[in-house]
């Protein structure tokens, strides 16, 4: 598993798309830091995340996951997955691993945010702590959500679309339909803006990523045993 994860992260480096998906992120950032932070004289970082969760990962997103699978499968490179001896449950979570770290690494960089807000006053740390778990948690969700859209189609522009339509469904669709209101994953991630760790979202949001993995596992299985 750990040839796929260096293979996937040294394919994204190789490509604009891991220097795009970073430099996406770190713009969003940098842009609400002024904006809820800077901007509004607080030491405050929660709208940081909040606004970049709402607007930003519907688009980065689609961007990061949509050549997972369906970029193998327009190459042709998805021969050598099909073939290979590592376990195709091992694949998926290989290269959700590395979608995800793609996320890990913009966020680890919000510590200079920290850091500067720190010659003013200390920001309230557990807070800051707790949110960005509730992030990482939601992209998580997010990612495998895309993960599993890739694999589902050949045409990465597709899976791309497919997945932006799983986030923004997920997103804004439980707002502006109140009999869905509980299943917001924005409303869960709230909880954690507020320094609550709240078991029933954290189980959510595990939940629905080690389905999406599942899901795309047997999907790629059953395309391994027609091939």
């Amino acid at each position: 598993m750990g040839a796929v994860i260096k293979k996937e992260l040294k394919n994204y480096f190789l490509s604009p798309i891991g220097y795009v998906v970073i430099g996406i992120f770190l713009l969003a950032f940098s842009s609400f830091f002024y904006l809820t932070t800077i901007g509004q004289s607080s030491i405050d970082l929660t709208y940081l995340f909040y606004y970049t969760a709402l607007y930003g990962l519907m688009f980065i997103v689609p961007l990061l996951t949509m050549w997972t699978f369906s970029g193998e499968r327009k190459s042709g490179t998805d021969q050598l997955l099909l073939t290979s001896p590592i376990s195709m449950l091992g694949v998926v979570i290989a290269k959700f691993l590395s979608a995800f770290l793609l996320i890990v690494i913009p966020v680890v960089c919000t510590l200079m945010y920290f850091g500067i807000l720190c010659f003013f006053e200390m920001p309230d740390v557990p807070i800051y702590l707790t949110t960005i778990l509730g992030f990482l948690l939601l992209s998580m969700t997010y990612v495998s959500l895309g993960i599993l859209a890739s694999s589902l189609t050949e045409s990465p522009i597709i899976a791309g679309i497919v997945t932006f339509a799983f986030v923004f469904a997920a997103t804004w669709v439980p707002y502006l339909v109140d009999s869905l209101s509980k299943l917001s994953l924005m409303d869960q991630f709230i909880n954690f803006l507020y320094g609550q760790i709240n078991i029933g979202s954290v189980t959510l949001f595990i939940t629905i990523t080690i389905a999406c993995i599942l899901i795309t596992m047997i999907i790629m299985q059953r395309r391994k045993s027609v091939k």
